[in-house]
């Protein structure tokens, strides 16, 4: 390790991939997965670089490949370079350093409520990807499905529960549980709606502030899916409040009956943290089954 804490290795192939020597390293808070630092650059830049030991290589050009997905409608950092899957070495993804303004626009609320509408509002084509991802450090499957219960049920409760069960963070009797919820998908998932685009993780802690003091997304887990599971992961660790909901349905206005599944589609983001953060989770989980069974 450097003094900073980056890894030498990992500096050197950074430097190679902006085509500049790094001059200086400063760790940064980066989330809870990944290891991230603001680096000083030889032909003047300011870049964010995070890595992680022992990632799938898949895992940061996944990401890259979403920040480019969803940047069309909403603003996120741009990408300067990502490490390949293809070939061995360090992975890593290097951003564009947002510095953030020391306070919010009076209008950050309304703005992000106009944003994300505007991300929704994009089509996806079909509901999952064209390939699979991750969110955080956990594999995320996207093969595209005709019907989102079909794919809310295959490609997101079934592989978080059956991961959650053989790790022992959850009980042999969510199976059974899950399986009846399941069986009541196609009644309870609300409207039929084409797939928006998702940006996948959209939690408090992935709402950004740039220079302007607008909002800037960052970490997404992209795919093509109900746009109230966003907005229901957006509300599970702290809401934006009305102003954002204001603005939000004046220019995408929810679906009928939105209140009433939000539980429904927070168990998702519930169920990736019980397999990121272990069992302390899985009472949230089962508070939200108990709505719906």
């Amino acid at each position: 390790m450097t003094r900073s804490g980056l890894d030498p290795e990992v500096a050197r192939a950074i430097a190679a991939a902006v085509g500049a020597t790094i001059t200086s390293s400063r760790a940064i808070g980066g989330g809870s997965i990944s290891t991230a630092f603001a680096l000083g650059l030889s032909d003047g830049r300011e870049v964010f670089a995070k890595t992680l030991a022992g990632a799938d290589p898949r895992m940061f050009p996944c990401e890259a490949r979403g920040l480019a997905w969803i940047g069309d409608a909403v603003r996120v950092p741009r990408v300067v370079a990502v490490s390949d899957e293809t070939a061995p070495g360090p992975a890593f993804l290097v951003l564009e350093l947002v510095r953030p303004a020391s306070r919010r626009r009076a209008d950050y609320d309304e703005r992000l409520g106009r944003d994300v509408a505007a991300l929704h509002a994009t089509r996806a084509g079909c509901y999952g990807l064209p390939y699979d991802n991750f969110i955080a450090d956990l594999p995320q499957p996207n093969a595209p499905l005709p019907e989102w219960s079909e794919f809310y049920a295959r490609r997101r409760l079934e592989p978080q529960v059956a991961a959650a069960i053989r790790s022992g963070w959850a009980p042999a009797s969510w199976a059974g549980r899950f399986e009846r919820l399941i069986d009541r998908l196609p009644d309870l998932v609300g409207p039929s709606e084409p797939p928006a685009r998702l940006h996948g993780d959209l939690w408090s802690g992935n709402l950004h502030v740039d220079a302007h003091g607008a909002p800037c997304l960052i970490d997404p887990a992209v795919y093509g899916g109900c746009r109230e599971i966003d907005l229901a992961m957006l509300d599970l660790f702290g809401s934006p409040g009305t102003r954002f909901w204001g603005a939000y349905d004046e220019a995408l206005p929810r679906a009928p009956g939105a209140r009433d599944r939000i539980a429904l589609y927070q168990l998702y983001p519930l169920l990736v943290h019980v397999n990121l953060f272990g069992g302390r989770y899985a009472q949230s989980v089962e508070a939200a089954l108990d709505r719906y069974l």
